[in-house]
């Protein structure tokens, strides 16, 4: 037994000999020719100054405009689109009404209560302020004369009353009725100049509450007319239809009724890392690869940021720094590259940008 397993043991070890052999023979001149590719370029770099490097980075494609989300004010809460006027890529300029909701038949006839309830307000300062109307004026000033005469009638009577009220044929109850009507009279007499004055001159008072009175019903017709033209969703700049959310009859949700944006500019939004700022500089020139495009577009740096975040683009190497910090680098694609990727909004692209 003892003799068969020394046997056995020999033959494996001459195994493992042969295989070592064997392996050395095959990638000894792999491992050699690796050895002399690192070193050599190492030998160069020592001999020659390195020159300043480009920076590579993730990007994005993007409209310069921005892609807008357009929708009703949240505290609108839940609407319905009504009527949709707009198409995916179709053309629309500024202040193009893009959607109606539900709610704007309401909001336009509150509107046009609010501007008659101010046109009635309006109506009433300038009646005000301009007092009577000329045949008012006249109207009371005759009235006026007319009492004046009857108060020099009812105080003659009344002195005559006075006079006779000793005798037996004039009781002193008549003289104190006469003495009466010729107080009235002439307190009407006096109402009626005091009417003409402020027909004539309004009081400051009455002016400054029918001046409140139409300013709150301005301030009613501004709030109407805010709240009827949150009731349509209009373009707030030109551009193209990118995609629709809400359909005519549905709820609009969190994600809006459509995003627009202006396509015809196009920027590719690079995340560059924090470390290689230094060596960016606006207006220098870059190269954009698309994936599945054989070609390279030309691009300059248009906008750097103001402030670093963590990185935002994916990563495909498995064992990059996911905790990066970048700084957004706005790029912008020149024609060819515009025309090329228009329609690649979001598009994940590759960005060299030369020293």
């Amino acid at each position: 037994m003892n003799v068969r397993r020394t046997k056995l043991l020999a033959v494996g070890f001459a195994a493992l000999v042969g295989a070592g052999a064997a392996a050395h023979a095959v990638l000894g001149p792999v491992f050699a020719s690796a050895t002399r590719e690192t070193a050599a370029p190492s030998a160069a770099g020592a001999a020659r100054p390195v020159s300043a490097a480009g920076v590579g980075a993730l990007g994005r494609i993007e409209p310069a405009s921005r892609v807008l989300r357009l929708g009703p004010p949240a505290a609108q809460g839940a609407l319905r689109v009504e009527r949709l006027m707009a198409s995916v890529g179709a053309d629309v300029a500024a202040g193009d009404v893009l959607a109606i909701f539900s709610d704007d038949a309401a909001k336009r006839a509150a509107l046009a209560e609010a501007e008659a309830r101010l046109a009635v307000a309006k109506a009433n300062e300038e009646r005000i302020r301009n007092g009577g109307r000329p045949s008012e004026v006249a109207a009371q000033r005759a009235r006026i004369a007319a009492l004046r005469a009857a108060e020099e009638i009812a105080e003659r009577d009344a002195r005559r009353s006075e006079a006779l009220s000793g005798s037996a044929a004039f009781s002193g109850a008549q003289a104190e009725r006469n003495r009466f009507a010729a107080v009235r009279v002439a307190a009407e007499r006096a109402q009626a100049e005091a009417d003409l004055v402020s027909l004539a001159n309004p009081r400051p008072e009455d002016v400054a509450r029918a001046a409140a009175e139409t300013a709150a019903a301005a301030a009613a017709v501004a709030r109407a007319r805010a709240e009827a033209d949150n009731a349509r969703l209009v373009a707030p700049i030109g551009g193209t239809v990118l995609r629709i959310m809400a359909r005519p009859g549905e709820a609009v949700g969190s994600e809006g009724v459509l995003e627009l944006a202006d396509l015809t500019r196009i920027d590719v939004v690079a995340d560059v890392y924090e470390t290689d700022l230094p060596r960016l500089r606006e207006g220098q020139r870059a190269e954009v690869v698309v994936p599945g495009e054989a070609r390279r577009f030309a691009a300059v740096v248009r906008e750097i940021g103001w402030t670093v975040r963590r990185q935002m683009q994916g990563q495909v190497d498995p064992v990059a720094a996911v905790d990066a910090r970048t700084v957004e680098v706005r790029l912008e694609l020149d024609e060819e590259g515009r025309r090329a990727l228009a329609r690649r909004s979001n598009m994940q692209v590759q960005v060299a940008i030369r020293p």
